[in-house]
């Protein structure tokens, strides 16, 4: 089904209040969570806007009823090209981070993992899944995914920790679920989703085996706490604020106070060889998620460097339309780097179908290097107004109006209108606490490039490559290309 902006934010508001904000429990309908709400709504809004329909809705595999696109299991190459799309329509729409894809890529890590822990054990947590899945599909729940352990002593394994909720464990096991504690930390939208998915996050060993576990419950189950900080730009309250002023976004460390997860809701108990294939899945399909996510930032940054270059009247000048330039190899690039994960993705037993390792970490690793120079890019081309533009209130009350209206205006052509709302929006993209997040998020969600490169290390064919070498070289007779020739797009269906 596809419920309204409206219903979600009723259901939302009417959440138990563990969300603590300055140390206050908060409602979820406080105004410092309002721009991530307004996020979060804006996916209810595509979804129901015919224009989109297709990209930001899909058929359910479960129930055969339209759905939103975010918690849809993909099928195909197809659905993967759709998911990248959307993401970057959305991203794009709300000035950033469309917040959706953790629970996204959560729920389709789940859906493969629990059938490959069937086929080795004998378990039931594939159908299990399918089942909560169908109450997401039937009710279009929103959600998140909490991955990110606070680890404690990086040189420790998680059951080598002095704090032992430094990962979140089983510290009891009933007839009926398992009791857990521990803590998450750097968890985007928590605050603001229905119910969130919990998952590993790394590598396990067999004395780890109860740090093994994943499971879903809802965001104010009873042990679970919310530390949220809010981000927000200080305009965000005012009347005709922009939309960029209107979107924001939270991120919470998850406290789990021995609570209990009943047998329908976990997907993974002690099976401590599983933890890092769930890990990978997930990273996985969040970097191709980052195939349209970052490809939309840099949208933003584009635009809003070309409009700063006409505001200073220098958008006709050959070395600042060069810049430009690098903004749209970087967005592309990054993008069909998902679209090229998408057509060369593989399918699973569990009919979900998964991108290409390769293009998708090539993709996130990009990205992850290029957000601070485009942000320098900005910067060259904007100048230090960004740090030193006065406030909003001093062009619109006082005795300094008219002078400040002929401060702002550098470009005859513009009004000084429209040449204050280029500069705000170059204020808060290049230097403001919404910027400063976008900037650590760029590098850091999804995986820090080295992490990129350590899968690129472990997956990229490198032999291949060698065995090219040795053929030019004059070492063999015979080239094998069998690696790229036998690597068909669609799953080896030909495209006519």
């Amino acid at each position: 089904m596809l419920k309204s902006k409206e219903v979600y934010q009723e259901n939302l508001f009417n959440m138990r209040n563990n969300v603590y904000v300055g140390g206050e429990a908060i409602n979820r309908n406080d105004h410092r969570l309002a721009p991530g709400v307004n996020t979060m709504s804006t996916t209810f809004e595509m979804a129901s806007d015919p224009k989109y329909k297709g990209v930001a809705t899909a058929k359910s595999s479960i129930t055969g009823e339209e759905i939103n696109r975010f918690i849809h299991l993909p099928q195909t190459p197809y659905d993967l090209m759709q998911k990248q799309k959307y993401i970057r329509l959305g991203a794009r729409r709300v000035g950033g981070c469309i917040q959706r894809c953790m629970g996204c890529d959560g729920s389709i890590a789940l859906a493969v993992c629990t059938k490959e822990l069937d086929e080795e054990y004998g378990t039931q947590y594939h159908n299990r899944f399918l089942d909560f899945y169908k109450h997401v599909h039937q009710n279009d729940i929103t959600l998140t995914c909490a991955q990110t352990d606070i680890k404690g002593d990086r040189l420790a394994r998680p059951s080598k920790q002095q704090n032992p909720d430094a990962y979140v464990h089983i510290v009891e096991k009933r007839d009926d679920g398992i009791v857990v504690s521990g803590m998450k930390m750097s968890i985007t939208a928590v605050a603001y989703v229905e119910e969130f998915l919990v998952i590993p996050t790394r590598a396990l060993m067999e004395d780890d085996r109860d740090y093994a576990v994943a499971f879903a419950v809802p965001a104010d189950a009873e042990g679970v706490s919310l530390i949220t900080r809010p981000v927000w730009l200080r305009d965000k309250d005012e009347q005709n604020a922009a939309p960029f002023c209107q979107h924001g976004v939270s991120d919470s460390v998850i406290v789990f106070d021995n609570v209990f997860i009943p047998n329908d809701r976990v997907f993974m108990c002690q099976e401590w060889k599983y933890g890092r294939r769930l890990a990978l899945l997930f990273a996985d399909s969040h970097r191709h998620s980052y195939s349209g996510c970052k490809p939309a930032v840099t949208d933003i940054l584009c635009g809003a460097t070309a409009l700063a270059a006409e505001a200073n009247n220098i958008h006709k000048v050959s070395h600042v339309r060069e810049k430009l330039t690098e903004f749209a190899m970087a967005a592309e690039l990054a993008f069909a780097a998902g679209t090229a994960a998408a057509v060369y993705g593989e399918n699973t037993s569990s009919g979900v179908f998964l991108p290409n390792k390769i293009y998708a970490n090539v993709g996130r690793k990009l990205t992850g290097e290029t957000i601070y120079h485009e942000y320098n890019l900005l910067t060259e081309i904007a100048g230090g107004i960004a740090v030193t533009l006065p406030f909003h209130e001093d062009f619109v009350q006082g005795d300094n109006v008219e002078n400040l209206k002929k401060f702002i205006v550098r470009n005859p052509e513009l009004s000084p209108e429209v040449s204050l709302k280029i500069w705000k929006l170059v204020e808060n993209l290049g230097a403001s606490s919404m910027s400063d997040w976008y900037k650590v998020a760029g590098v850091h969600g999804g995986g820090s490039p080295i992490m990129e490169s350590i899968a690129l290390g472990i997956e990229y064919n490198y032999k291949d490559k060698k065995e090219l070498a040795k053929y030019l070289a004059g070492i063999t007779d015979e080239l094998d290309d069998s690696a790229i020739l036998d690597n068909e797009p669609t799953r080896g269906n030909k495209l006519d």
